[in-house]
This record gives C-alpha cells, structure tokens and sequence, in this order.
C-alpha cells in the first residue's frame, strides 16, 4: 500500500492524485498565494516596525519645547 498526499477542502479528505488537472491547478494556485499572502504580512510587520523607530529617532532630533509651566 503507498501513501497518497491527501488534501482537506472544507473538511473533506480528497486524494490529491485523483483529482481532476484542473483542481490540481487551483490547489498549486491557491497554496501559491497563501505564501505570498504569508511573505507580505512579514513584510508588512517588518515596514511597521521601522516606522515605529523612525518616529522615535525623529523625536530624539526634535528640538526641545517648552510648556508653558516651564516657562
């Protein structure tokens, strides 16, 4: 007996094997864009994260105000 790669769609167990091309296609379509879709989030935490310290770094340059209890 040989082990065939199975795919679960809406919780049903498919033998991927026995699906038509056509399906075949869409499963190779579909886990393409899921690791795009995973690739851009990761982008997106990383451009975030440069935001955040890019508005710290801007503070640390800005000039010093002064409160009107200070002055």
């Amino acid at each position: 007996m040989t082990d065939k790669t199975k795919v679960t769609i809406d919780g049903v167990e498919y033998i991927y094997e026995e699906l038509t091309e056509a399906a075949r296609n869409q499963i190779t379509n579909l886990r393409a864009t899921e690791a795009e879709l995973n690739r851009q989030q990761a982008l997106l935490g990383m451009l975030q994260a440069a935001r955040i310290k890019y508005v710290e770094l801007l503070k640390a340059e800005l000039p010093q105000t002064v409160t009107e209890n200070e002055a």
